[in-house]
């Protein structure tokens, strides 16, 4: 694939803004060498060993990245207010392939949220058949009754017009008004409308982990791209 190509794709600009970049010098090896718009990637540079401005290329089609997403940002392209691609770099929203979600948080709730370029990624990470576990942690507006636990890992708790059963789910009480949830499947806001059934009410949401993929220390409003490592973490046990 010739250089041009690549670039463009990755949304830094249309072919002729970033043929005009090549022009002025802006893109160069790792070296300094200075790149030309014809030439080919993986003949002349590998992909890691781009420079524009002299700053890394963004990572290549397959980005699989996660981002800490903050209370009040919804995970669309067009809804009123903060979206999560606006804490992305802006050029990130041109990429082709497009950036997606894997899944949604709702705008009240916090946490690690996944996207990717990567539909067949996309599509394991979400699928009932993958069973990776979501970890939540929830503030309530009142005390824990005692047999929370019992009835959600009953497999019988059913959601208010919903006539299938939910899976079995874990809970831990962290404090009198604070539980940590782990779900293995996804409906729609399952955790708040979860303590909805047993009479209590989410007042903070937080994902903590998925599959054996957490947040660490990144900060809220901040993300990072997944290496393999990582990659595997998400389908392999608990964080």
């Amino acid at each position: 694939m010739k250089l041009l190509r690549r670039i463009a794709n990755l949304g830094y600009g249309s072919r002729k803004q970033v043929t005009e970049m090549f022009r002025e010098g802006r893109i160069t090896h790792a070296n300094g060498e200075v790149l030309y718009a014809d030439d080919m990637l993986d003949e002349h540079a590998r992909h890691e060993d781009v420079r524009v401005d002299g700053e890394p290329l963004d990572p290549p089609p397959g980005l699989l990245l996660m981002l800490h997403k903050p209370v009040g940002c919804t995970c669309s392209r067009k809804d009123q207010g903060q979206l999560v691609y606006d804490l992305l770099p802006p050029r990130f929203a041109l990429r082709d392939p497009v950036l997606s979600t894997v899944g949604r948080l709702d705008r009240e709730t916090s946490g690690l949220l996944l996207m990717t370029d990567d539909g067949v990624l996309l599509h394991r990470i979400q699928s009932p058949k993958g069973n990776i576990a979501k970890v939540y942690e929830a503030t309530l507006a009142r005390p824990l009754r005692g047999d929370e636990a019992k009835m959600f890992a009953s497999g019988k708790l059913r959601l208010e017009d919903e006539p299938t059963p939910l899976l079995p789910a874990e809970m831990e009480v962290l404090e009198p008004q604070r539980a940590r949830l782990t779900l293995h499947e996804g409906r729609y806001h399952q955790a708040r409308r979860m303590f909805a059934a047993v009479g209590n009410h989410v007042e903070t949401l937080h994902r903590a982990s998925v599959g054996g993929l957490s947040l660490g220390d990144l900060p809220a409003g901040q993300w990072r791209a997944l290496d393999e490592a990582d990659r595997a973490r998400i389908f392999t046990g608990m964080p």
